[in-house]
């Protein structure tokens, strides 16, 4: 992640369901980790989502990419790292680390792209309120 940019941290230990049968965390489990990321790194600039889907928009996700590097298991606690990597007018893409807390490192990384959209299902801008404060934290020196 870039030093210079506003990053979110979430922090939680990996719940039995989300491993397979030799309690390793199921690859699908780290895309929902990133969502939390996500939410949390919302409320942490001060706009949860919640608030974004009250004024009618949603950003629906149009790309996601996971890189594994190691595995993580049942009963771990691991950090999920969230930060704006880009910022247009009606897009957003996120990026995350998984680090193991117990030692900070990195289990995988990834990143998600999102289009704003209306409750129709209409391309929309993001509201100019949310682009300002993601400008601010992630620009922020």
């Amino acid at each position: 992640m870039k030093d210079h940019i506003f990053v979110s941290e979430s922090r939680f230990r990996v719940r039995y369901a989300e491993t397979d049968a030799m309690r390793i965390v199921h690859h699908s489990s780290y895309i929902i980790w990133f969502e939390e990321g996500r939410s949390e790194y919302m409320r942490q600039i001060g706009f949860p989502y919640s608030r974004l889907e009250k004024m009618g928009f949603y950003l629906a996700v149009t790309e996601i990419k996971a890189r594994y590097l190691r595995a993580a298991k049942y009963d771990e606690e691991v950090i999920v790292r969230t930060s704006v990597g880009s910022l247009q007018s009606r897009g957003i893409t996120f990026e995350y680390e998984v680090l193991r807390a117990s030692n900070g490192e990195l289990l995988a990384e990834g990143e998600s792209k999102h289009i704003c959209i209306n409750s129709g299902g209409k391309p929309r801008r993001l509201p100019s309120e949310i682009v300002d404060l993601i400008r601010r934290s992630t620009y922020a020196v």
